[in-house]
This record gives structure tokens, C-alpha cells and sequence, in this order.
């Protein structure tokens, strides 16, 4: 049984904490040596015209100057006459839709604009300057693994920081489904591999129409990379109370190194980075091409849609009863296999849905019963829909696939991997195994309140989110990037073994995301920014 402890993390809906607190002694000492740095655009080591000509050449011409996706609404960017009327009506109008982006073929688009310095924004004042701010200078559109592995060294030759090439994957769409894995391990049940370009609908969607039906591991969120950060986080979702962890399904990958070098890691070839990619954190030891993971079969499956709200109630001390009587029954919710996604602001709980996979609305009604019995001993009135499906994929499809999922000032997700794998030898932190709660505080600030919501997030809302939870831990996956002590918050007792790992395999620090294993030897100061050695 699950403790009814949980995985929380802090969250700036309009950006991340993109830089850590400036060291600007480090600065001035790298700013007369130059070694310790990472080398940016301007300097005498930046490559030349040539170079990223010879680049583009190898990778067969994919390589591509970034133009921001907003560039459509301002008369030029660097020089290049870019306005499109028509084109800017429609950024405009969809600017903050997680599906816009992919669809505009947008290769470098980061979800919070602020976390980029706000770079680029749609604007009606066409005249103005449209900045990148910290978007990648050049991005490859990879299409072989052999691009990939030509980034890499070109990147690692002129010592190129994270935001000088970036690197796209998405080309990589190819899924294959066998019966019987025959590869390394134990395990000799059905499986997948997956290129890294495939996101989650994509990948439900191809289990979906396989003979027979399987299912997979997957996000709720339709729009997530399957085989990248995703996995390699850890990953949850709606089916993890009943077989753990995406990271848990993981048999196999193919990854290009921090060399250039192409390697397979899987319990018997390389199993230490096997190790660290099953969990470790995302753009740390290696980038994924394709992943080999567990199947599952199809089952049948309930939901219930409930609302509690001001319709409901006004009363406040009324409504936070029926909050906690709701969130105490955690545990009992993921020892019946159960994902709950919920979402709260002040005077609403709104859950949808509760996820019973491999049972009917009569079984999932039944386990619901605690929470509707004690709603109506409190006297609380709520609405509740209740639907049941043939497959889980079709639940997902008209529940949790539409990609533009709500906020709340609390996202909460009801999900134990340790219901189904108690312990699990990977990188995921452990507490995950006890875990029965993984909640999200928000906040939405403006350019202007930035600096101060980064402050109130890290000073006040982490720390009282972790002092609700002492048992618990934190998630690199969706975070807050002030996150103190992030070391043990996200990985616990697993980090010191996941620094050796990084240590052998990249070394270099070629790779790079903010407090992610071995990053702690960095700083990322002046302004406008830049890498740097400590």
C-alpha cells in the first residue's frame, strides 16, 4: 500500500526559471581567460560562414537558420522582410495552443515564452524588433542518425553552448510492433520500438490498430515525445498505477553519444547508461534515436467526470471539506489501479477524469464509493459522469487526448507506480514507489511580475510544498528550476551513481539542461547569458 505521500513540483505556467542567480566574479575571471566558457556568436571562436556551410553539407542540407514562428508579425527579422498579414492573425489567435506549434513546423518552440525572454512574440506593432532572445541560433532537421552524430561533433569542435544548435528529431517517425522481444533480459512478452519524433497520441494511436490490440505507457498529454525527456524522466500517466513507470517498460535504446558515436544500452550492452536513461533526466548522457518498450494488452475501461463548485456550494470551509475528503482517499484510488488527473482553483474541484483501465463503470462506481458516501454525509452536492469503453484507447481519445488541457492553481495527478512495481531497479527516484499524489502549484505571471513570481515560487510554494510532503521528492520532468537540494529532491539516493554515469559519458558537459545531473559544475551568467565552467 501506497503512503499517502507525494511527488510535488512548482510550476510558472508562463515560464521556467530560466537562469540561476549570476555570479559575476565568475564572469570577470572567464572574461580574461575566455577557456572556461562555452563560445557564442561574435567571439573569435564562433564558427565561421564556411563552417556552417560544411555543416549544412554533411547533413544534406537540413540545417536551417531559426526564424522565430512570430517573425510573421514584424516587418523583418535580421535583415530578412518576413511580415505576413494573414500568417500573424493566425499566430496570434493560437499562439498559446500547445497543438499551433507542431503544426507550423516551429523546430525550436519552447512552451513558456518567457523562459526564451519572451522572443519574438506576436505582436500588431509590426515595426518593432523582433529579438530570438534564447532561441537556438541554427537548428539540424535530422533525418539519419548519422545528422545527429554530425551535430554533435560539430558542436563539441567549436565548443557550442545548448542554445547555439539545436538539434530536431521529430523526422524520426518509424514504430514497429513485435509479438515476442527477443532481446536481452528476462522479459519475452510483446513490444514496440519507436523512433524519437513520436509523440504520445501518435503512439496510443499505433498500439491501437495493431491484431490484437496493445497498449502502452504513455503521457496524457497528446502532444509529449514518447521515446525523449519524456522517458527518460521517468513518465507517467494514465495506466501507471497498473504497470509503473514509463522508464519501467524501457528494453532497449539507440542513442547518439556526446562523441558522435552510435550505441545500443540495454541490460546486457552498456547497461550502466541503460541505467541512467530510465530516469536520469532528460538531454543529459546521450540523445535518443529509438526506444524499444513493453506492450500490454487492450482492456476495457471506465471514467468518471465529477465537479464540485460554486452551482454546488458557496460555502468555503464546506467546499475544502469535500477537497480533503477527495485527496484522502489517494491511497485507495491507485490501490484500484486507478489515475486521477484533477485540477483546483479557489472554490472548484474539478476532476476529469477518474481512469479505471480493466473495468467497467459497475467496478469503478464500486471503488468510488468512499468518496461518494462521504460526500453526502458532509451534505456536499456534486455532479458526476460516468462512461465506460470497450479499450482504454477510447477513452483516451475522448477524455485526455484533446491537447489543450486546463490549469488550475493546483494540477494534481492521483498515480502510484509502486501500486504495480513496488521496487524497480532504474534511475527513477524511489519515491515514486510510495508515492499516491504528484501535485502542481501555478503560478501565471506578465514580463513584468517575472522576476517577482520567480521568487514567490521558489521561496514560498516549493518549500511549502515540500514541507507537505517530507517524505516525498520532486519531479525533473515538470519543475520549478530554483528547486533547492534538487540533487536529492529529484533523484534521492540514485544521484551519485547517475554523476558517475554522466561523468563517463559526457564528460564534456556537451549536453546541457538546468539542474540536471552533473550541471552543478555550471553557471549560466551575465547578460545576456552565457555557459560557463565554475
Amino acid at each position: 500500500m501506497a503512503y499517502l505521500s507525494a511527488l510535488l513540483f512548482a510550476l510558472l505556467i508562463a515560464g521556467v526559471n530560466s537562469l540561476p542567480p549570476q555570479d559575476q566574479s565568475l564572469q570577470n575571471r572567464q572574461t580574461t581567460s575566455g577557456s572556461k566558457c562555452k563560445c557564442y556568436e561574435g567571439e573569435s571562436c564562433w564558427p565561421s560562414a564556411t563552417a556552417w556551410n560544411t555543416l549544412n553539407a554533411t547533413v544534406d542540407g537540413y540545417l536551417q537558420k531559426v526564424v522565430p514562428a512570430g517573425a510573421v508579425c514584424y516587418n523583418t527579422f535580421e535583415g530578412k522582410n518576413t511580415y505576413n498579414s494573414s500568417a500573424c492573425s493566425i499566430a496570434t489567435a493560437n499562439w498559446n495552443q500547445q497543438s499551433f506549434h507542431p503544426k507550423q513546423e516551429d523546430p525550436v518552440y519552447a512552451m513558456n515564452p518567457l523562459y526564451t525572454n519572451g522572443a519574438c512574440l506576436p505582436t500588431t506593432n509590426k515595426a518593432a524588433t523582433c529579438s530570438p532572445g534564447f532561441l537556438a541560433d541554427y537548428v539540424i532537421m535530422a533525418k539519419t542518425k548519422q545528422h545527429i552524430a554530425a551535430g554533435v561533433k560539430f558542436a563539441r569542435e567549436y565548443n557550442l553552448p545548448y542554445g547555439a544548435l539545436a538539434i530536431n528529431t521529430h523526422s524520426f517517425q518509424d514504430i514497429k510492433f513485435t509479438k515476442q522481444y527477443a532481446g536481452p533480459g528476462a522479459y519475452t512478452g510483446s513490444a514496440v520500438t519507436v523512433g524519437a519524433g513520436i509523440q504520445s497520441r501518435e503512439m496510443y494511436t499505433a498500439a491501437f490498430n495493431q491484431n490484437p490490440k496493445v497498449n502502452i505507457v504513455g503521457g496524457e498529454c497528446a502532444t509529449v515525445g514518447f521515446a525523449g525527456g519524456y522517458i527518460q524522466g521517468g513518465g507517467h500517466g494514465p495506466l501507471t498505477s497498473l504497470y509503473g513507470m514509463a522508464a519501467d517498460q524501457a528494453l532497449e535504446f539507440e542513442v547518439v553519444t556526446a562523441k558522435g558515436e552510435f550505441v545500443t544500452a540495454n541490460a546486457d550492452i552498456n547497461p550502466d547508461l541503460f541505467w541512467a536513461l530510465r530516469g536520469g533526466g532528460p538531454a543529459t548522457f546521450a540523445i535518443v534515436t529509438s526506444l524499444t518498450v513493453k506492450t500490454f494488452p487492450e482492456v476495457p475501461s471506465a471514467m468518471v467526470i465529477l465537479n464540485i463548485n460554486s452551482t454546488h456550494t458557496t460555502n468555503t470551509a464546506l467546499w475544502w471539506q469535500a477537497v480533503t475528503l477527495f485527496h484522502s482517499l489517494s491511497n485507495h484510488y491507485v490501490d484500484n489501479d486507478l489515475f486521477v488527473y484533477y485540477e483546483l482553483t479557489p472554490g472548484t474541484l474539478h476532476i476529469q477524469p477518474f481512469v479505471g483501465p480493466n473495468m467497467n463503470s459497475a467496478k469503478l462506481a464500486q471503488i468510488l464509493k468512499p468518496l461518494y458516501d462521504g460526500l453526502t454525509k458532509l451534505g456536499i452536492r456534486y455532479t458526476a459522469v460516468v462512461k465506460e469503453y470497450p479499450t482504454f484507447f477510447q477513452l483516451y481519445m475522448d477524455i485526455l487526448s484533446p491537447p489543450e488541457l486546463g490549469f488550475g492553481v493546483i494540477i494534481g495527478h492521483i498515480v502510484g507506480p509502486g501500486n504495480a512495481l513496488p521496487v524497480f531497479d532504474n534511475a527513477v527516484h524511489s519515491g515514486w514507489r510510495n508515492a499516491s499524489s504528484f501535485s502542481i502549484a501555478s503560478l501565471f505571471p506578465t514580463q513584468q511580475q517575472w522576476a517577482t513570481a520567480k521568487k514567490v515560487m521558489t521561496e514560498k510554494l516549493t518549500p511549502a510544498m515540500t514541507k507537505a510532503s517530507p517524505r516525498g521528492g520532486a519531479y525533473v520532468n515538470e519543475c520549478d528550476l530554483g528547486q533547492p537540494d534538487w540533487q536529492n529532491q529529484f533523484w534521492g539516493t540514485n544521484y551519485p551513481k547517475l554523476l558517475e554515469i554522466r561523468k563517463k559519458w559526457d564528460g564534456d558537459g556537451i549536453f546541457y539542461a538546468q539542474i540536471t545531473v552533473g550541471t552543478e559544475d555550471w553557471a549560466e551568467v551575465g547578460n545576456p547569458p552565457k555557459l560557463c565552467k565554475k
